[in-house]
């Protein structure tokens, strides 16, 4: 007898919905490729409506407690001057905060907390697909192990759900003519420094604009006054030698990129400091995919990056990945006796929002205006309001906050996703 949900892929988009799904009683497994979990990466951020589904799993406390919850976002042009501020989580009216915090420290929470409420024989690592098989009784799935088991495993379950990433292997046998992810020529280079509070300490800065930006928040407070703060270097190029299939532990080389900066010292941060105090950076070229058509194929779905893999714009990545597992979920309670029928209802529910994001990050999401002010005012100005409207930045960020779904008046009610309505189709 095979199990209700098979989930591939541990990351944060796949434990989501195995912790979703466990608590509502639904039979649940998990398997990962890599043969051990560990805190890898560097930063991530979280939005507020993210964590009403996390703290909805008990997780909340937890992930403050390894964290920081940033109060300010500032806009600074490549000269360091303002462009804008605004609040961000508790300080902007939200219920709950936006949390920053290590990508590493997230997944490892979330894979503990599901080995210790699934139990470690059902969220399984080593564990490599080879093929799904889907008939009339649900899908058989074989993984090769990548353990001291060695020889291979086979898992039957009424559904799959496929979270295993951009390089969805799942994704890639529905779609072999796919190819490598889409590149739009931009690098990044990103660390994490012990560095001096920025600002106020509870603030995100974006200083630059599409061609050359540089990003800083904090994501864990140190008991020496310091900050560990994690760093984005970005610029365009047209140098594809250094596009390699990305990888959250590619090494990046600090002369491939801090020169550029070196002339970024600023009275409120000295960027060529602050990265040649990092002690490492990691090398990633932004990607993403086309929208898909249709996600889910019978009794096999996709889920998080394996569904809509977008540029790191916005924070949104990991956050629209939970907001699928809150989806799932609640489309599994409400149909659990046609899973098929639940597939098609997530889908539809999840589907077209997050193209919508992928579509709106290649148009550069919030960070418009920063294009706007480089182009009127490569020089710098006098005064932003001069350069740029108040009501030109309110109706970028304002829509894209619609469109990332964390516009403050959707999350009024307080209630989880995993309570929607899904008993029909979306009109």
């Amino acid at each position: 007898m095979g199990h209700e949900v098979l989930i591939v892929g541990g990351g944060i988009a796949g434990l989501a919905t195995a912790l979703s799904l466990h608590a509502e009683g639904v039979d649940v497994v998990v398997r990962e490729s890599v043969p051990e979990v560990q805190p890898l990466g560097v930063g991530i951020n979280l939005l507020p409506h993210a964590i009403r589904e996390l703290d909805a799993l008990g997780l909340l406390e937890q992930l403050e407690s390894v964290g920081v919850a940033p109060t300010n976002l500032a806009y600074f042009s490549a000269k360091g001057q303002m462009i804008w501020e605004e609040a961000r989580g508790r300080a902007a009216g939200y219920n709950w905060p936006q949390l920053s915090l290590h990508r590493g420290i997230l997944q490892v929470v979330l894979h503990e907390t599901a080995v210790a409420r699934l139990g470690s024989d059902r969220v399984l690592t080593g564990r490599h697909l080879i093929s799904l098989d889907q008939h009339d009784e649900g899908v058989t799935a074989t993984f090769e192990c990548r353990d001291e088991s060695g020889g291979e495993e086979s898992v039957d379950a009424s559904i799959v759900v496929a979270a295993d990433g951009i390089h969805s292997t799942v994704r890639q046998q529905r779609f072999p003519n796919e190819g490598m992810p889409l590149w739009n020529g931009a690098l990044l280079w990103r660390g994490a420094v012990e560095y001096d509070p920025i600002l106020d300490g509870r603030t995100m800065v974006w200083a630059g604009h599409p061609d050359q930006k540089f990003v800083a928040y904090p994501i864990r407070d140190l008991d020496n006054g310091k900050q560990l703060v994690n760093f984005i270097a970005e610029y365009r190029t047209d140098d594809r030698e250094l596009l390699e299939r990305e990888d959250w532990n590619r090494a990046g080389n600090l002369d491939d990129f801090a020169p550029r900066f070196d002339d970024w010292v600023f009275n409120w941060l000295d960027i060529p400091s602050l990265l040649r105090a990092a002690p490492g950076t990691f090398l990633f070229p932004m990607v993403d995919r086309d929208p898909l058509d249709r996600w889910t194929e019978g009794r096999v779905t996709l889920i998080g990056d394996a569904a809509h893999p977008m540029y790191p714009i916005g924070s949104n990545g990991a956050s629209q990945g939970i907001l699928d597992a809150r989806v799932l979920a609640g489309c599994i309670r409400t149909h659990r006796n046609d899973l098929a029928r639940a597939l098609d209802i997530y889908e539809a529910n999840r589907r077209p929002p997050t193209s919508a994001i992928v579509l709106a990050n290649r148009g550069l999401g919030p960070e418009m205006p920063m294009r706007l002010v480089q182009e009127r005012a490569p020089e710098g100005f006098d005064n932003i309001n001069d350069v740029i409207t108040p009501e030109e930045i309110l109706d970028v960020t304002d829509g894209y906050r619609r469109t990332a779904g964390f516009a403050l008046e959707a999350l009024a009610s307080g209630k989880s996703l995993i309570d929607g309505d899904y008993a029909e189709l979306p009109a």
